[in-house]
């Protein structure tokens, strides 16, 4: 069988990949960031991921979602992630949650196991997660997730807005305390704010001024819930912000430790 990450071996040596290989990383959200930082960290071979997601493929994710493909329409994101992730690298060991993500169910997904399920990670209590990709769209969850990563010393980044955006120049890593120009950082400011949540730590912003979304419209034909607006996406900018989030992520868990913490 080849080995998927002999080159990436040659960049940060065996000890580097033995230590990606023993790390488990949730990502929440597989959407058109999400996506792109599971299959980075795939690649790249980090060896447990737990992936959430409640959503199916459905059309408006073509322009840019990774799992998107007309043979994928209707089907769970989840479940084409893992298909895809276990093309790369079958020995990769994959958990799927195909649920939507409450914030009152945040505390629960993060919370220390007693004991750890794992054997291969070792024995006793510690947080589930050595690091939390946070790539949800609700405010309400987003806030929560990250607020239940604090309280447990769970590493997290988030992913903020991509949407009305076209500038890769914009494209920033900071700590949300820091960014300037993001609708939904200052959303999220405020959220944590309410929950008693520090504000730094990192995320994946766009400085640039944003562009007028798409007002009071259903997407996809959808019924449910009130009309909201609709942001205009690119194919190019939520991808851009799944790999710069990953690599957040890979260059901490290899103690490469000049970005925001």
């Amino acid at each position: 069988m080849p080995y998927p990450q002999a080159r990436t071996e040659i960049l940060i040596g065996a000890a580097g990949l033995a230590r990606l290989r023993a790390t488990h990383v949730l990502v929440a959200g597989l959407g058109g960031v999400g996506g792109h930082v599971a299959e980075t960290l795939g690649r790249a071979g980090v060896g447990y991921l737990t992936l959430l997601d409640h959503d199916v493929v459905s059309p408006s994710n073509l322009n840019r979602q990774l799992l998107a493909l007309h043979s994928t329409l209707g089907r769970p994101k989840v479940e084409i992630m893992a298909e895809r992730l276990h093309d790369i690298d079958p020995t990769l060991e994959l958990t799927l949650i195909g649920e939507f993500l409450h914030p009152e169910a945040a505390e629960a997904l993060i919370a220390p196991l007693t004991p750890n399920p794992s054997p291969s990670r070792g024995e006793g209590s510690r947080p589930p997660y050595d690091f939390v990709a946070d790539c949800i769209d609700s405010i309400a969850c987003k806030a929560a997730l990250v607020a239940a990563c604090h309280r447990h010393g769970t590493l997290v980044v988030s992913a903020l807005g991509a949407g009305n955006c076209l500038d890769v120049s914009r494209v920033r890593v900071a700590q949300l305390n820091q960014t300037q120009m993001c609708p939904l950082a200052r959303e999220l400011r405020r959220k944590l704010r309410e929950l008693g949540a520090p504000l730094n730590y990192p995320v994946i912003y766009s400085d640039e001024p944003r562009r007028p979304p798409l007002p009071h419209q259903p997407v996809d034909g959808a019924t449910s819930g009130r009309p909201r607006a609709v942001n205009g996406t690119i194919s190019y900018l939520p991808a851009l912000f799944g790999v710069m989030l990953a690599g957040v992520i890979i260059r901490r868990l290899l103690d490469i430790d000049d970005q925001p913490k």
